[in-house]
């Protein structure tokens, strides 16, 4: 006798699809085949289902504690669940206090504890002023560490100089761990005329070359200091080619984009207004076809979403440099890859790969990311047929717009399954929260 059988379904992998069966005890898949013999308490048909393994969303801001009115963990975990995720990584800001010391990060799991739906890993913090707090945040089991080249945003969370990169390179590579960097050169990121206020201002104000320049300096570092390093919302088809090449030559480097930079260009700004506001801005046509093009043939390995949630006054105004910079998307990552993904020649294996597998190995999440015996049972059992428009009264976020709202959506979700129980059926998140924090392997996150 085993917990849960889920039978029919067609099965997705980064290897491709395949109907099968899936056998469930003790939160871990058991069996994955065809016509699985063993009696369960209970059994799902997926007739009809795709199943995927349970999206790593390994790029949000749930703000809380601190910032609840911007975002919950409850809401932005539900809206993960809703959306066919079952794991995220959180920001070590824009919570209050920001996450750079080991009693923050104790705050943070005892909140996240109480009210996540979904499985939870947390970031810590690279600033100045915190080196020798990094391995208090590792022992309390960071995934990794986040820093920024430029201003951040929020004062309590200041960007690196190049000392501070390379100091914290050193320690973070000793800890075994991993920085994410938020790549964009701040002697590049220039002021405007007086009077330019406008969004055509700010793209201008953020050129690519800001973010190439950015990502080579983190580059050379790693190369220094043999740290690994991903570099996040990679907006260009460069940045991502030049990732590529640094990988080829040793250095212990990745990247993600966003599905924003794949749905948006720099004419998009001024129609969607503040709700398309983010930094890196949104690029060119060849960019967001070039990312396309890189997503469909395995160079780009990860589409996260950068949920960075905000109440909407906060993206009003006629300053458009005023504005609070950040998408709301977490719910919709894999629906949007979705909808386009026939026309831009991506294989489902593919969206499987991007969305859970290559972020749970990358940052060490061993037991998440696969429909694979011994994994756990994190599964999203999801209707392909259903083709629709997102739908703000369908959000469940603590502000519930995006600018993502109009666009085509591809697939309804049947269940969605975190150590074998039930998250989300029937158009509603269970009641019950039942997120458990994800430590990671260290030595597993490494460069093959």
């Amino acid at each position: 006798m085993t917990d849960l059988v889920i039978r029919g379904g067609r099965v997705v992998t980064q290897e491709g699809v395949i109907g099968a069966d899936i056998a469930v005890d003790g939160g871990l898949i058991t069996e994955v085949g065809p016509h699985v013999s063993v009696s369960a308490g209970e059994a799902v048909d997926a007739t009809g289902l795709h199943i995927f393994p349970g999206g790593v969303d390994s790029h949000v801001h749930f703000n809380e504690p601190g910032r609840t009115d911007w975002e919950t963990i409850a809401n932005g975990s539900a809206a993960l669940a809703a959306g066919g995720y079952t794991s995220f990584v959180d920001m070590p800001l824009n919570s209050h206090p920001v996450t750079i010391d080991g009693p923050a990060l104790e705050l943070k799991v005892k909140t996240a504890n109480a009210t996540s739906l979904v499985d939870f890993g947390l970031w810590g913090g690279l600033v100045p002023g915190n080196l020798d707090r990094l391995e208090e945040l590792v022992d309390r089991g960071v995934i990794g560490f986040k820093a920024f080249m430029c201003p951040s945003g929020i004062d309590e969370f200041p960007a690196c100089d190049e000392d501070t990169l390379y100091q914290g390179m050193q320690r973070i590579a000793r800890l075994d761990s991993i920085l994410l960097i938020h790549a964009e050169s701040p002697e590049l990121i220039g002021s405007v005329a007086e009077g330019r206020t406008g969004p055509r201002d700010f793209i201008a104000s953020r050129p690519a070359d800001a973010e190439q320049v950015a990502i080579a300096t983190a580059i050379g570092i790693a190369r220094e200091t043999g740290c690994r390093i991903h570099i996040v919302h990679v907006s260009t088809e460069i940045g991502v080619h030049m990732v590529a090449e640094a990988k080829l030559l040793g250095v212990d480097v990745s990247c993600e984009t966003c599905p924003h930079y794949l749905l948006y260009t720099e004419n998009d700004m001024e129609r969607l207004g503040g709700i398309g506001k983010c930094a890196p801005p949104f690029r060119t046509i060849e960019d967001r076809d070039g990312l396309w093009s890189l997503l469909a043939d395995g160079t780009l390995p990860m589409v996260v979403s950068d949920h960075s949630p905000s109440t909407i006054d906060l993206k009003l105004g006629e300053d458009f440099f005023k504005l609070w910079g950040g998408i709301s998307g977490c719910q919709s990552t894999r629906q949007l890859l979705l909808a386009h993904a026939a026309e831009r020649s991506v294989e489902l294996s593919t969206i499987a790969a991007v969305t859970a597998t290559n972020p749970a190995r990358r940052f060490g999440m061993a037991s998440k990311g696969e429909v694979a015996v011994g994994f756990d049972a994190d599964l999203w059992l999801v209707d392909l047929s259903y083709e629709g428009t997102l739908r703000k009264h369908d959000l469940l976020y603590r502000n519930a717009f995006s600018a993502h709202e109009g666009q085509p959506i591809r697939g309804r979700t049947a269940r969605t399954l975190v150590r074998g129980k039930t998250v989300f059926t029937d158009g509603k998140p269970a009641s019950a929260r039942t997120g458990r924090q994800i430590r990671p392997e260290r030595a597993a996150g490494r460069q093959r």
